[in-house]
């Protein structure tokens, strides 16, 4: 039955992949009492030195085999044997007899009292070390005598082989009331229940407790789903928003797990208040613990789909198909191991010995991660890839020395088709560990070309040729005018070296191609009416025709220069902010006679 819930709950209903890691650490939260009971590998060297002694023929090592070797015995009414479970001292041994104690004890405990679920009860010598109730001493269940609540409480003792036996403890015993045959006939189910069905009994129980236990399980079941139903819908009425995804796909994943958590919390405390046998409910606890084990198990796999359903949603909206695959991949794998880890947890609360069992599992993990290492390394990277996205499809970027466009990210590899439109395959795990260069989302293109100049240029040519180029970057409508600089950095047999240091707004690589070709052509234009020219090789051998230069051009450029001087105009060597606003624009982009003119005459119009 228990995993019949697990296999329906894969049909019901299920943005990113961060959302589904706090979702499960979540429900992980809420899960760790019930996970505390999948037992673990002690591979100190403590644990090694734990000494051993002769089995215990009575299994009393333990609190567990103490505790369940008193409920057996109780159950085929062999008293004299339940009394070997009880430590009186000899004080207490002259007062009563040992075997109304033990008759006793199970009444308190019929009436009054309860015992823990097995599962929670400690199955080391040792007993629970961090209970603060000192080293010998254990807690077991509680009980009520005159409206005062107490422990009840085992206790470790030696034996002649100086190995522990586990007791209930003597300030328990004392507390036992007598005469039992007073008290035997007081419960409410001896009274409205036929006295066949008292007197007839089952492993030591009136089969009326047993009858009535299996009542108490289905109006359990039917209050838990009433109660969640109504929650449901109020829900619904006070909160609009829960009645629309992706709220109400995670409202309905709480729906089966909170009503199967209510339905065994209404039961046990049902048959404690019912005054059913203590050796039913022992018998039943271990069930009982293992629906709540599989309720916190079963909301995380709803929470699982729900939550996977939602960020699949939202990634094919993207056209994210790769997340979608990881996704997916993610929620096999971790039903997979919710499907393990209810077996272990299950297995463990019957009492099977599960340790040897996740140490093989364990090994085989190691032997299967080593072999499939690749496998595990590619799907680690195109998580990593999804998730923090450096690439996606239809981005230009630079992998490595690879240059090309992504065309598709796959769970396994990447593929980027290149500048020569060759298709190249890169594993996802290698691609993650390369250094990624996106050209997709840079917001500016930079412009940093380098001018030589003739040596035999003026120092007025050179000024002039500083201010203009400037005024070429300060107004064209599509350079960012901070930072735009142009400087006269060196001097070398190559020439005199411009360096020009400016950022182009572009959307995209082909409008800064065009862009650049433009400045191009206006810092020909400067450089042409400067009447120097750019410098040539060396060692080149050149004949000029035409005229002569320039020495005309040189004296109007001098002139140009010593005008801007006296009116205190020159623009070196940084141009003024408000000369900058005065010019920013002037420049035409696209320039006059472009068929792309009368477009932006149409749009200022």
């Amino acid at each position: 039955m228990p995993f019949t819930f697990l296999s329906n709950s894969s049909n019901t209903v299920g943005k990113t992949v961060p959302f589904i890691i706090i979702l499960l650490l979540f429900v992980l939260t809420l899960g760790s009492t019930a996970l505390a009971q999948i037992p673990t590998v002690d591979t100190s060297s403590n644990a090694a030195a734990i000494p051993k002694f002769p089995e215990d023929s009575l299994n009393r090592r333990t609190p567990r085999g103490a505790v369940a070797g008193f409920i057996s015995a109780v159950s085929k009414e062999n008293y004299e044997r339940a009394a070997r479970y009880l430590h009186i001292d000899r004080k207490l041994r002259k007062k009563r007899n040992k075997e109304q104690l033990a008759q006793g004890l199970q009444q308190l405990l019929d009436q009054h009292g309860s015992i823990l679920p097995y599962a929670l009860i400690s199955d080391k010598p040792d007993g629970h070390q961090q209970d603060n109730l000192g080293p010998n001493m254990d807690r077991v269940g509680s009980a009520v005598i005159d409206n005062e609540s107490f422990d009840i409480m085992v206790e470790s003792v030696q034996d002649e082989h100086g190995g522990p036996l586990w007791l209930f403890s003597t300030q328990t015993i004392e507390r036992i009331p007598l005469p039992v045959e007073e008290e035997i006939a007081s419960t409410w189910i001896s009274k409205v229940m036929p006295k066949v069905l008292i007197d007839k009994k089952w492993s030591g129980v009136p089969i009326g407790h047993w009858i009535i236990s299996f009542i108490l399980v289905f109006l359990a079941y039917l209050l838990a789903w009433a109660v969640t139903k109504v929650i449901i819908f109020l829900l619904s009425r006070l909160w609009k928003k829960a009645r629309l995804e992706p709220n109400a796909g995670i409202i309905r994943a709480f729906f089966r797990p909170v009503q199967l958590f209510l339905a065994v919390w209404i039961f046990v405390f049902a048959l404690e208040q019912a005054d059913i046998s203590i050796i039913v409910r022992q018998r039943l606890s271990s069930l009982s613990v293992i629906f709540y084990i599989l309720a916190v198990l079963l909301l995380m796999w709803q929470l699982l789909d729900a939550g996977s359903k939602i960020t699949q949603r939202n990634l094919a909206k993207r056209g994210n198909q790769a997340g979608v695959s990881a996704i997916l991949f993610l929620r096999r794998a971790i039903k997979i191991a919710l499907f393990f880890i209810a077996i272990i947890t299950v297995l463990d609360t019957f009492g099977f010995n599960v340790t040897t069992g996740i140490a093989a599992l364990g090994i085989g993990g190691i032997a299967l991660a080593l072999g499939a290492q690749k496998t595990v390394e590619n799907f680690v990277g195109s998580v990593t890839l999804i998730a923090d996205q450096p690439v996606r499809v239809g981005d230009f970027c630079k992998v490595g020395q690879l240059v090309g466009t992504v065309e598709q990210i796959g769970m396994r590899s990447t593929q980027i088709r290149t500048n020569e439109r060759t298709v190249v395959t890169i594993p996802n795990g290698e691609f993650s560990s390369l250094q990624i260069e996106n050209f997709t989302h840079r917001d500016k293109f930079l412009f940093s070309p380098s001018f030589f100049f003739r040596l035999d240029s003026s120092v007025d040519q050179i000024r002039y040729l500083l201010v203009e180029m400037r005024r070429v970057l300060y107004a064209h409508p599509k350079v960012d005018p901070i930072p735009a600089r142009v400087r006269f950095v060196n001097v070398s047999k190559e020439g005199l070296k411009f360096e020009i240091f400016a950022y182009i707004n572009a959307v995209d690589f082909d409008m800064f191609l065009s862009v650049q070709e433009d400045l191009h052509l206006h810092f020909l234009q400067v450089i042409k009416a400067s009447g120097t020219d750019l410098a040539r090789d060396a060692q080149s051998i050149y004949m000029q025709t035409g005229e002569e230069p320039q020495a005309e051009k040189q004296a109007e450029i001098a002139r140009q220069v010593e005008a801007w001087k006296a009116n205190n105009d020159l623009q070196i060597p940084d141009f003024d902010e408000q000369h900058i606003k005065d010019i920013r624009g002037t420049i035409d982009y696209p320039p006059q006679g472009s068929s792309h003119h009368k477009d932006k005459d149409v749009k200022n119009s």
